[in-house]
């Protein structure tokens, strides 16, 4: 990614994504990377502890804002933690914490363990 990224707010776009999109896991770097046609178009970073995923920061690039890739990216690492881990979600980056109160299927994530 580049210096030019800037955090994402919380705000939902209002058209879908066009083109070829594709999430990584990055497990050695704790990120979910968003590519878009080949490009690296987003960001979630997380930390891990025993119990719980942390996320901590999102971004998009701003070439590539307004399209719906923040949910597009972080739709895939709430499925990721839910579907692979057992972990707790810790939303701490404002959008994901959004996100999540938006959609009522990922809100047992924030309660997983306790």
């Amino acid at each position: 990614m580049t210096d030019d990224f800037a955090p994402v707010t919380a705000t939902t776009a209002s058209t879908p994504p066009e083109g070829h999109t594709e999430v990584r896991h990055d497990e050695t770097v704790r990120r979910y990377t968003l590519w878009l046609d080949g490009q690296p178009a987003g960001l979630a970073d997380y930390v891990l502890s025993p119990t719980t995923v942390r996320f901590t920061h999102t971004e998009i690039d701003p070439k590539f804002r307004r399209r719906g890739l923040a949910g597009v990216l972080i739709e895939h690492a709430l499925t990721d933690v839910c579907t692979n881990t057992r972990l707790r979600v810790i939303p701490q980056c404002p959008y994901v914490a959004t996100w999540i109160d938006d959609h009522a299927e990922y809100q047992e994530l924030l309660s997983r363990g306790l």
